[in-house]
């Protein structure tokens, strides 16, 4: 199954639900935008930008994924702010040291059946142009 990451425009197929370890995350490169990428332990996608809008770092896809009642959560692994997965809002700060609002972008991610044959890519890419996933890195 492809992972893919909708970029506004349309569907971006960035790398293989096999690719994605329960419980980590990726970063992924589409067009020039870090995005943070996982698959909790349940199964489900999430895709939010990487930049912690407290630190400015691009680290959020090396963050841990937890709860808070019944929703799904990323704490930064930065200063340990934690935001809100289903609607991308910070809920131990309401801005950030900017003064902007503190919330993440949330990016809509699906998982899709493929039904033509692709290429072999080598290791480390996701065999579509513009858009590439690795583990994160700091």
């Amino acid at each position: 199954m492809t992972v893919e990451i909708h970029d506004g425009t349309r569907w971006r197929p960035v790398c293989t639900l096999d690719d994605l370890q329960p419980g980590r995350g990726v970063a992924v490169l589409l067009d020039g935008e870090q995005v943070a990428l996982f698959r909790d332990r349940a199964g489900a996608l999430h895709a939010v930008d990487n930049r912690d809008p407290f630190s400015g770092a691009q680290v959020l896809s090396r963050g841990l994924l937890g709860s808070r009642g019944d929703r799904p959560t990323l704490a930064s692994p930065m200063y340990k702010q934690v935001f809100d997965l289903t609607d991308g809002r910070c809920l131990d700060e309401e801005t950030a040291p900017d003064g902007s609002p503190a919330v993440l972008r949330l990016w809509p991610v699906r998982g899709a059946a493929r039904a033509a044959a692709t290429r072999p890519t080598p290791a480390g890419t996701a065999g579509a142009a513009g858009a590439t996933a690795k583990e994160g890195t700091a």
